[in-house]
């Protein structure tokens, strides 16, 4: 009798997991939905059941059932909303039960994200069908002259975030609401800077932020990073990242940086270019304005990766040349380090 309870607990085990892990692929399966299935309506009072059927008829959904299962697993079935719905051709189900949910559906979304750059937010921006796409064809230069009124160099001027708007909106706007944002929270920041920090103006504080936030693996190193690089600014040493270097490269980089990468002179190599880059290489997180405005106050000037995505910090080359054989090279020919 215990073996066959136990058989049962483990049949039972087995069978949660596949259902746990069918459910996962549905949710994040997109639905690809033909244009006459984006628009649709949810009548006043209908049970999960009912739902689960209208949206089989309108032609959202194949069958009811995993999208009610869904549902109840997730506790959503006692607040799903009525109304008419304009949805994204490539909403999967768990976003169309979130839409549901908090009546978001009749709107569509775009995240930016920390640390990516400009070129990918125009690629996202084009990929999202709920956007009325204006800037394609254009130059960046143009660009920021239709969101702006001024020529600027695009990079990091934009605030990462996730943007709710009305199906049929401009790209345009959405990016010129994210400029806006960004101006105002550097500004903000920028006002409540620390003091002493080596900066002539906010802008040079976001070019420092993009950096920070590119080197940054573990969130709570940053104002440490920041401090790094503040104690390289003073001293006149070259801040000597990679990810400046990379930036320069553009296109061209297949995601190995060599010796010959850090010897090539572009305006955004730090190895052989003193003081910051011209314009940030990406766009920054709050977090990491943050830490550019406000740095830790530290001795560091180098730092090396540990391989977990923390760095080990260095007052001194020896301390740093110690690090480098403990985290890098064990034993290796010594290679390019920070």
């Amino acid at each position: 009798m215990k073996r066959f309870i136990k058989f049962l607990l483990f049949f039972g085990l087995i069978a949660a997991l596949v259902l746990a892990s069918s459910l996962s692929y549905y949710a994040k399966k997109p639905l690809n939905l033909p244009p006459e299935a984006q628009e649709i309506s949810i009548k006043p009072k209908s049970s999960l059941a009912s739902i689960g059927d209208q949206l089989v008829e309108q032609g959202v959904l194949k069958h009811a059932w995993p999208f009610v299962i869904l549902t109840r697993v997730l506790h959503k079935e006692s607040t799903l909303q009525a109304g008419d719905y304009t949805l994204n051709k490539n909403i999967n189900p768990y976003q169309l039960l979130l839409s549901l949910n908090h009546g978001k559906a009749t709107q569509g979304s775009v995240t930016f994200i920390e640390g990516k750059t400009f070129k990918q937010m125009r690629e996202k921006l084009a990929k999202n069908d709920a956007i009325k796409h204006n800037i394609q064809g254009m130059t960046d230069s143009e660009v920021m002259e239709a969101i702006a009124g001024k020529d600027q160099h695009p990079e990091g001027l934009f605030f990462p975030d996730t943007f709710y708007f009305d199906r049929g909106t401009a790209d345009t706007v959405l990016l010129k609401r994210a400029y806006e944002i960004m101006q105002s929270k550097l500004e903000t920041a920028w006002a409540d800077r620390a003091d002493g920090l080596p900066y002539k103006n906010s802008y040079q504080a976001l070019i420092m932020a993009s950096i920070v936030e590119k080197e940054t693996g573990k969130a709570s190193e940053r104002p440490m990073i920041a401090g790094v690089f503040i104690n390289r600014l003073r001293i006149g040493m070259r801040l000597q990242t990679d990810p400046t270097v990379i930036y320069g490269i553009g296109d061209k980089y297949d995601g190995n940086i060599r010796k010959k990468d850090l010897e090539t002179d572009t305006i955004y190599n730090t190895y052989t270019r003193d003081g910051l880059p011209p314009t940030p290489i990406a766009m920054p997180g709050a977090a990491s304005i943050e830490a550019a405005l406000h740095p830790d106050t530290t001795k560091a000037l180098y730092f090396v990766g540990k391989g977990d995505g923390t760095h080990e910090f260095s007052d001194s080359l020896t301390e740093h040349n110690r690090a480098v054989a403990k985290y890098q090279l064990q034993g290796k020919p010594k290679k390019h380090i920070k």
